[in-house]
């Protein structure tokens, strides 16, 4: 009964319309009532009325989680206003609308600009984990950029849709708070606002051993990503869809026999899971991997202006810029 109270809370807290005070106040006035109806049923003193009236109260709150439905309109912030369109795709050749490239300056002073972007998926030569910590060692933001013949990359980040003004709850998430998106962007941009204007902490890793047809087949699961949520919006949930979770089923692709891991809900620590799995490069512990893999400070210096993808990985293993000269 406990954590039925708890979850119909949580379910007030974060839905209820209106000022977040009246919705708080209103949440804390339920849980109050209901731990006072459970204690009372277990000591044994609760009647029918109470049961039922309890009952009732789940009930309702479960009807209005089934209602609660993902849209498509809303008042969207800037960095997820469009969403991510699959113009075309045979197989090999694609075209994307909406690909990002902001130039960031802050988090609030930014030139805003989405583009058109073609590519050959024959020309797909690499794939890299990178992971973005923003509140501990245990939780990082999670992104995965695909590089090609011709030098250029592109990052492809599952993200909740932020409506104008609003701001991440991980807690939220749980509560259909929010619905997602499938951001693709140019490393200019998704890379850069975590290193230079968010100042996060930022790690890149150079995936090994998987070949081309791999490459093509972790790519091509992310434009049907893309297809499935510019068709139908879906809430973003901070336990089973969210920017890890959606990197695991769609590597799952390629590997069905990836095993679960506490690692995949403390994101965090999906290089060190990564590792176990050998999907790093090898020939390196884990400890130089994540040291040489900091590009944090890469990216800050004023060379990262110009070829900012090729300067930032100036010492990652497994990358050309292995052993920079």
């Amino acid at each position: 009964m406990l954590l039925l109270a708890v979850w119909v809370g949580g379910l007030l807290y974060y839905q209820l319309p209106g000022p977040e005070w009246l919705a708080a106040l209103v949440a804390l006035g339920w849980l109050v009532a209901a731990t006072w109806m459970a204690l009372r049923v277990a000591r044994g003193r609760a009647g029918r009325r109470v049961r039922l009236a309890y009952g009732l109260c789940v009930v309702a709150a479960g009807a209005g989680w089934m209602a609660l439905a993902p849209s498509q309109d809303r008042v969207w912030a800037d960095d997820v206003a469009q969403r991510l369109h699959v113009v075309s795709f045979d197989g090999r050749h694609v075209v994307l609308d909406n690909v990002r490239d902001f130039n960031w300056r802050t988090e609030t002073d930014y030139d805003a600009r989405w583009v058109r972007r073609a590519y050959d998926l024959e020309q797909l030569r690499s794939a890299d984990l990178v992971l973005s910590y923003w509140m501990g060692p245990a939780i990082a933001h999670t992104l995965v950029s695909f590089g090609f013949e011709d030098g250029r990359q592109l990052v492809f980040s599952l993200e909740i849709r932020k409506e104008r003004g609003e701001s991440f709850s991980a807690l939220g998430g749980f509560f259909r708070k929010f619905e997602m998106t499938l951001v693709a962007s140019e490393e200019t941009d998704i890379i850069r606002t975590r290193t230079n204007a968010r100042g996060e902490d930022v790690y890149l890793y150079r995936l090994h051993g998987m070949s081309q047809a791999q490459l093509r087949t972790l790519f091509a699961a992310y434009i049907d990503q893309a297809r499935a949520l510019d068709a139908e919006p879906a809430f973003y949930n901070t336990l089973t869809s969210n920017c890890t979770t959606i990197v695991f089923d769609l590597a799952r692709h390629i590997a069905p026999g990836l095993p679960l891991d506490y690692r995949l809900l403390l994101s965090g620590y999906l290089a060190d899971y990564a590792f176990d799995q050998q999907a790093l490069v090898p020939g390196y512990d884990f400890n130089t991997l994540h040291a040489r893999g900091r590009i944090t400070e890469r990216a800050l210096q004023p060379q990262a202006a110009q070829h900012f993808s090729t300067w930032i990985r100036r010492g990652v293993p497994g990358t050309p810029q292995e052993d920079p000269r």
